[in-house]
């Protein structure tokens, strides 16, 4: 008996293969035989390139039913899969070729050029979003049509994914065949899937959301899916009646909000909305379900360990929490010593079980550090967690601002603000402040008719935070800067206005 993931996935494919798989507005339609086909004949070629269990395959490439193919052909050959965000340049691609060693890197013919010259010795192939490419052709040539699922532990990689948004040398953390397959089990049970369920898929499909939690969610459940190269609200729109679960990040749903032609009528077919990647306003929960009816459901999790919280399916889906833990997670809120805080105070989430990654590739001393004694890792967020168990995420322990030696969590003074009459949304951060540490900073957006200045933010918070959580400065601009699920980019708005109290 295997412990490959893909061999899982194949068992809940459709009895018939001729059964719809992807659905793509711009690529046509692939059945569950057609996604079985070049995955064989991906694997082949892999194989016949010299790639063998345990090699690492990087693809930085745009989203096609073949990229999502050549993913199934790395895991049923026990290769390991290593997408990477299309936005790198040169820089970051030879650091993580450096770093992983692939045997096969795959690219666009636009991006290889550029790829060439920062990968070296390393064996380059195309694949283009429209199903061209030296990947496509040279899997054509091999004679080999079947291919036999590689028996692998559970414990054995699945793929690395390269950590985003933190400072310092980028983490490769390495994920499993039963990190993947637990979660994806545990996630098709408690959201509800159900046969006939039809998949609205618009997210990329380089990270863990749009990848495993999505993918994989229609593949335990054997669904169609429709396959969007990149969210559009009008063709979301037009799809939305055609479906029954769309996953996506909070600027889905804002944007969705903005059109008026989203209407309940157009989301009735819906059953199950999902929000993750990032936190979502409260007041973005209110207008979604008055204009739809539907109460969107708000998870959370990370790289490191897949999903690690849920809202309900079935009970309340309370706004501004992730609801309890996943079955089979353990979850705890904890001071930096690691001992567990009461509930409602804030701490440091932690969390065990079969999702947890194995650690940090080519890094045992980071793994370690990450790890508490008992085996919980260390999420680096702040949290709270009430006496039902319900988790809600304050901020990132790396965006804890220290004025005058007080602990400030923007969380809190962002809530404030973004309930404003005339505001769309904050973020708060500290900069260096030299008789403070850290000065507390605002930067906002605003609603383009709105009059809304410094002056008024400062006096609104007055009487309502204390006065070290007060901004001592404020800045208005037309949007956040976002990584591309969604979460809004701290460190970037640091670097941008880090000189604002001097040296």
């Amino acid at each position: 008996m295997t412990g490959n993931i893909f061999a899982l996935f194949e068992s809940r494919f459709p009895t018939d293969r001729a059964a719809l798989f992807i659905d793509s507005p711009t690529r046509g339609s692939f059945s569950y035989g057609d996604a079985a086909r070049w995955t064989n004949r991906f694997a082949n070629l892999l194989s016949a390139a010299g790639a063998t269990p345990g090699d690492r395959i990087a693809v930085q490439v745009d989203k096609s039913p073949e990229a999502l193919f050549l993913y199934f052909a790395c895991l049923k050959a026990g290769l390991v899969f290593l997408p990477l965000n299309t936005g790198y340049e040169a820089g970051e691609i030879q650091y993580f070729v450096d770093d992983a060693a692939p045997r096969l890197f795959v690219t666009s013919d636009t991006a290889a050029k550029t790829v060439a010259s920062a990968i070296g010795e390393t064996a380059l192939h195309t694949l283009n979003a429209d199903g061209t490419g030296s990947l496509i052709d040279a899997s054509a040539a091999c004679a080999k049509t079947a291919f036999e699922t590689h028996v692998v532990a559970a414990d054995d990689l699945a793929s690395i994914i390269y950590t985003s948004g933190t400072t310092g040398r980028p983490k490769g953390a390495m994920l499993t065949h039963g990190n993947l397959a637990t979660n994806a089990l545990a996630l098709h049970k408690i959201w509800g899937f159900v046969p006939g369920d039809v998949l609205l898929h618009a997210l990329p499909i380089y990270h863990v959301h749009g990848l495993f939690v999505a993918q994989h969610c229609a593949l335990m459940n054997g669904s169609s899916i429709h396959f969007l190269g990149k969210f559009d609200p009008d063709t979301v729109i037009g799809l939305l009646p055609k479906s029954t679960v769309m996953m996506g990040v909070p600027t889905f749903y804002t944007r969705l909000l903005a059109e008026t032609a989203f209407t309940s009528e157009v989301s009735k077919n819906i059953r199950l909305f999902v929000s993750g990647s990032a936190p979502m306003l409260a007041e973005t929960h209110v207008q979604f379900t008055e204009r739809t009816g539907h109460k969107i459901l708000e998870r959370y999790g990370m790289t490191e360990g897949g999903m690690i919280t849920s809202n309900p399916y079935d009970g309340d889906r309370v706004p501004g929490t992730v609801g309890p833990a996943l079955p089979d997670v353990e979850v705890r809120i904890c001071n930096k010593e690691g001992t567990p805080v009461a509930a409602g105070e804030i701490g440091v989430l932690e969390y065990k079980g079969p999702n947890l990654f194995k650690g940090y590739w080519r890094m045992p001393d980071k793994t370690a550090e990450e790890f508490r004694a008992d085996g919980y890792f260390i999420s680096g967020d702040n949290a709270i967690m009430d006496a039902e168990g319900r988790v809600s995420i304050v901020g990132r322990d790396k965006d804890l601002i220290i004025t005058g030696g007080y602990n400030v969590y923007p969380k809190e003074i962002e809530i404030e603000i973004d309930q404003m009459d005339g505001v769309i949304e904050s973020a708060v951060i500290g900069l260096p402040h030299k008789d403070f540490g850290e000065g507390v900073t605002a930067v906002v957006v605003a609603q383009a008719e709105a009059s809304v200045s410094e002056k008024d933010i400062v006096d609104a918070l007055k009487g309502k935070l204390a006065r070290f959580k007060q901004p001592k400065k404020v800045y208005f601009v037309s949007e956040l800067p976002r990584n591309a699920m969604g979460k809004v980019q701290k460190n970037a708005l640091r670097e941008t206005y880090a000189g604002t109290y001097g040296s």
